[in-house]
């Protein structure tokens, strides 16, 4: 059993917030992001914020250090578009490796800094900016921007960095379509079996909408099932709502599995400037519902969440038990 199997028996463990909110404070201008590695790259860098990890070290791990200080157990490495197909939108498939490598290292040397309790770095793996399961072209439904196989090798170089950075678990999240995330989690089991290793999985997928469905058109249960054919350490949702929308998806969740609970939610919704008003009081009121109704056993913030966010819920996350898994199907 690996230590954070461990810690997620005896408390209910806390998980860190936006890495893109912190990073934004910055106001990293063009000039900051190609640093002096990439001061001739022929492209536009700005808004690669994976990038960050190679030309501003320094910032990540303030963000990551920000967040253990605020009370988080785990940080997750900055490598959200961390694969050949989401960097080809700045050219830079061929340094997919190293960006993994490096926010995986940089995120290892922060909790290690950390010595009160067990710290856990998590290999943050998004869903890539495609869709395997729809067609991006209304007039052509049976085309696909990329395949099973695109998903599986580009998610398998991904891994295989994160792991030689040193995470010591793995979240496949934001997932929209459940084929990418089969994809991502085929990937990690080959990487499993061929350097005969098990890490620990977080499965974290995001209802779009008030559906209630994820953007593939899959309500909680189906969503359940689709994953639930391999062991993982929990599995949950983040993103698209705040907390108050998010619950009665996380209370279907919880209901339904006997895997530990994970849920990560934003700042509330976005107002007219793109920007989150919900305040740290007020997430933490919300997510105090949930620690009442016992629904979860790892607890965060998405979009719009500082550490700020983080300190308040993992004050309030101490003082209960974690969730106990009461199928009721």
């Amino acid at each position: 059993m690996s230590k954070i199997q461990e810690a997620i028996k005896e408390r209910i463990l806390v998980l860190d917030g936006a890495m893109g909110t912190m990073l934004q404070r910055y106001n990293f201008s063009e000039e900051d992001f190609r640093g002096e590695r990439f001061k001739d790259f022929p492209h536009s860098l700005k808004g690669n914020n994976d990038l960050l990890s190679i030309t501003q070290p320094e910032a990540v791990k303030e963000v990551h250090r920000q967040y253990f200080q605020a009370g988080a157990d785990i940080v997750e490495t900055n490598t959200f578009s961390g694969t050949t197909i989401g960097m080809a939108d700045y050219y830079l498939e061929d340094f997919v490796y190293e960006l993994n490598y490096e926010s995986a290292k940089i995120a290892r040397e922060v909790a290690d800094e950390f010595t009160d309790r067990l710290r856990f770095v998590a290999g943050s793996i998004g869903p890539t900016n495609r869709t395997a399961s729809m067609s991006p072209d209304v007039n052509d439904p049976g085309f696909r921007a990329v395949t099973f196989d695109d998903l599986r090798i580009a998610y398998k170089q991904q891994v295989e960095a994160l792991l030689d950075g040193g995470c010591d678990l793995l979240l496949v999240e934001t997932i929209f379509d459940t084929l990418n995330a089969k994809a991502a989690l085929f990937a990690i089991e080959e990487v499993k079996e061929e350097r005969q290793l098990d890490i620990p999985i977080m499965v974290s997928g995001t209802i779009t909408d008030a559906s209630g469905r994820t953007l593939s058109g899959q309500t909680v249960e189906a969503f359940l099932i689709s994953v639930s054919h391999i062991p993982l350490l929990s599995v949950g949702f983040n993103c698209a709502l705040g907390a108050d929308l998010l619950k009665p998806y996380l209370k279907a969740l919880s209901q339904n599995t006997s895997f530990n609970v994970s849920a990560h939610p934003n700042a509330g919704l976005p107002n007219a400037f793109g920007e989150y008003d919900e305040t740290p009081q007020q997430t933490q009121a919300l997510i105090k519902e949930y620690l009442e109704d016992n629904l979860i056993n790892i607890i965060g913030g998405c979009c719009g969440t500082t550490p700020e966010h983080i300190k308040l819920i993992a004050e309030i996350a101490k003082e209960y038990k974690p969730r106990k898994a009461q199928i009721t199907a």
